[in-house]
């Protein structure tokens, strides 16, 4: 079992900076692969980042690509999303998840733990 609590949500202007932070508790998270997903209001959750075990690997949807820097510390046990020049666009409840046998990164149905959210508002 993992529980995975997501921080750093907040209120930015455009062109501003997020990091995301997501706390990882009762199993190792280097085990895990990671996602980032995000669900704006009244659209469905979307992929967003995805990370492998070690951090070697990124994935990152094309609206987010060069904006977004997804990252891992695992001796923190901790998954980070950074966040760059952000859009209003951008606004959503962002999500991280975590599966040890992912293989699929963008996919949610890969993954079997999932944080609670945390809302990104970002005003024009």
């Amino acid at each position: 079992q993992v529980r995975l609590v997501e921080s750093g949500g907040g209120l930015v202007h455009t062109g501003g900076s997020l990091t995301l932070s997501c706390a990882a508790s009762g199993r190792t998270l280097s085990n895990c692969v990671m996602g980032w997903f995000r669900q704006a209001p009244g659209k469905e959750r979307v992929f967003v980042a995805g990370i492998n075990r070690s951090g070697g690997r990124t994935y990152y949807a094309d609206f987010v690509k060069g904006r977004f820097t997804i990252s891992r510390d695992n001796a923190e046990n901790t998954g980070y999303l950074q966040m760059n020049n952000l859009k209003p666009e951008d606004t959503a409840v962002y999500y991280c998840a975590a599966d040890p046998y992912a293989l699929e990164y963008s996919r949610q149905e890969a993954y079997g733990y999932w944080g609670q959210g945390t809302q990104v508002t970002v005003s024009s």
